[in-house]
């Protein structure tokens, strides 16, 4: 039988950047990432009565040579978000490569599309290392990524192998077309709780 004690609430939320900022552009409107990580867990967490113990952030970053303005956002950006307490950043190259783009004529141009590979597995192996050592009661995940709906599999049966209860949760901006990651509970946001989340420093002008 699972250990439902009360208090269990401690917990860790994993930030994929990229597929945070793409959501909140789709549904929002914004143009660049202009959340704070930090404080839009805490918002979040504090809507649901949760308690936020560490946050870990997942970004791709292009190098210089490819794109030189996100290049230097993310660095201004990132050096801000290693000074947060109980904050972590994890990067990856952004790999770019040439796609065909058809446009809405029916022509078709090329055009370099920016990748990032990696930073789904880094997530889920974070996820199922820190539940194995028992640091987290809930999984908050910031990302529509369905390859994450594996880890909330192997979360169960690492729930029953402790004997405890374990959460996974995905979070993710409230409008139609967005959705949260299978097999997790959803926890929307809306444009009004992300709004006094913002980080209002803009990077953009240290370019």
């Amino acid at each position: 039988m699972i250990n439902l004690c009360a208090g269990h609430d401690r917990v860790i939320a994993f930030v994929d950047g990229q597929n945070l900022f793409h959501a909140v552009r789709e549904a929002f409107g914004y143009t660049y990432p202009n959340y704070d990580v930090k404080k839009l867990a805490q918002a979040v967490c504090k809507k649901e009565g949760w308690r936020l113990v560490q946050t870990r952030f997942y970004t791709g970053v292009p190098n210089s040579a490819d794109n030189k303005p996100w290049h230097h956002f993310w660095a201004n950006k990132l050096a801000i978000m290693h000074q947060v307490k109980n904050a972590f950043v994890y990067t990856r190259p952004l790999r770019y490569t040439e796609k065909d783009i058809i446009l809405t004529d029916g022509s078709v141009v090329k055009a370099r599309i920016g990748e990032e590979k990696g930073i789904d597995v880094r997530i889920a192996i974070d996820i199922i290392r820190l539940a194995h050592q028992q640091v987290f009661d809930i999984a908050l995940v910031f990302s529509q990524d369905q390859d994450l709906s594996e880890v909330a599999e192997e979360i169960r049966v690492i729930s029953r192998e402790q004997n405890r209860w374990i959460k996974i949760a995905s979070s993710f901006p409230e409008a139609p077309q967005q959705r949260g990651i299978n097999k997790t509970d959803w926890v929307p946001f809306d444009k009004l709780l992300y709004d006094v989340c913002l980080d209002l420093r803009d990077y953009r002008a240290q370019i």
